[in-house]
């Protein structure tokens, strides 16, 4: 179990396991889930008195909010933490959102799953607007920089790491988890597990074809600890999440790409926009390699550039009609005419 779990009551560890187990959520989200909670009853408690006031926020214990405890919780107290979250530990919009779908689904699941409570104390509440921004992206000619940066003793691995950002969008914890088995051969498809423990099916391109034939030719066999894995460490294990971090970060820099702006992320992101204004992909479809359940995620990609506004612009067909100048004798023509 998480020492995040341990940290929370009988009630809330239960509906951590229901998260995994039932609904399979991947653990980090799970751990996310519990740690939203554990803000929310060191608010609670702290709010009516319970503790000392002289405890420390996050030194106070809540693995007493029991049944009965969680019970007594208003909309009111809902509404009053998100108030806290935002304005006394200045919580992002899209974190308080985050905090409010936790919320939302913790009592949802003691109401309607469990029929522990008879009243949702968050059955009205809102979450927050996340403000849309648009992502950022490499353009064509910095993904191949970017690509041509790559050097030195594992050079084989980490192209092929980079190939696989920019061709098919996956998500960092989707590249670490992939097996040497996922790596369907005969149809050059390649399986991979999502969020949610979603498996989905990736079809690889001729440069992602080329960069794992290239990589495995010279993948170690000896002293492998993670046999299965496809992507390894210099000690022989799984490569980490991390050390991927790292190695994306360096070749960034290299190409003068460095800075908060940029990470593994961003090369999700251009290899979304780079699909989508290069391939002329239909959205579902990119919804479908990207591996979104929702299309709206989808949509933040399909952003354009202020070339291809002004494009549009001229052509339009009424783009060339403009005001028809008069003659300077035709009101002399038409008195003429009277």
């Amino acid at each position: 179990m998480d020492s995040i779990q341990e940290e929370l009551s009988q009630v809330a560890q239960q509906y951590a396991m229901y998260l995994r187990n039932v609904r399979g959520l991947s653990a980090k989200t799970v751990r996310e889930y519990c740690k939203d909670l554990r803000t929310f009853f060191r608010f609670i408690k702290q709010d009516r008195g319970l503790v000392d006031s002289e405890t420390p926020f996050d030194e106070i214990s809540v693995d007493d909010a029991d049944l009965e405890f969680i019970r007594s919780i208003s909309t009111y107290e809902v509404y009053a933490f998100m108030n806290f979250v935002a304005d006394e530990r200045n919580n992002m919009a899209s974190t308080r959102q985050r905090k409010s779908t936790t919320l939302r689904s913790f009592f949802n699941y003691l109401t309607a799953h469990e029929k522990l409570l008879e009243q949702n104390p968050t059955e009205n509440l809102v979450a927050p607007k996340k403000a849309k921004s648009l992502p950022h992206f490499l353009s064509l000619e910095q993904s191949i920089e970017l690509l041509n940066a790559v050097e030195g003793p594992n050079a084989p691995r980490d192209r092929c790491i980079l190939t696989l950002f920019l061709n098919c969008g996956m998500r960092l914890s989707e590249l670490v988890g992939i097996n040497l088995t996922d790596v369907i051969h005969n149809n050059n498809t390649l399986r991979i597990i999502g969020k949610g423990n979603k498996e989905r099916i990736v079809y690889l391109n001729q440069a992602c074809q080329e960069s794992i034939s290239n990589y495995l030719a010279v993948r170690p066999k000896e002293g492998v600890i993670d046999r299965n894995a496809l992507f390894l460490s210099n000690r022989g294990t799984r490569i980490k999440p991390i050390t991927v971090e790292v190695m994306v970060k360096k070749y960034l820099e290299k190409i003068g790409l460095g800075g908060p702006g940029y990470s593994v992320h961003k090369l999700r992101h251009t290899a979304a926009t780079l699909m989508y204004r290069y391939g002329n992909v239909d959205i579902r479809v990119l919804q479908d390699i990207l591996g979104h359940a929702n299309l709206g995620t989808t949509e933040i990609y399909t952003h354009t550039s202020s070339t291809q506004m002004e494009q549009a612009i001229h052509a339009n067909p009424l783009a060339k009609v403009t005001e028809r100048k008069k003659q300077k004798d035709e009101p002399k023509k038409k008195e003429s005419a009277r």
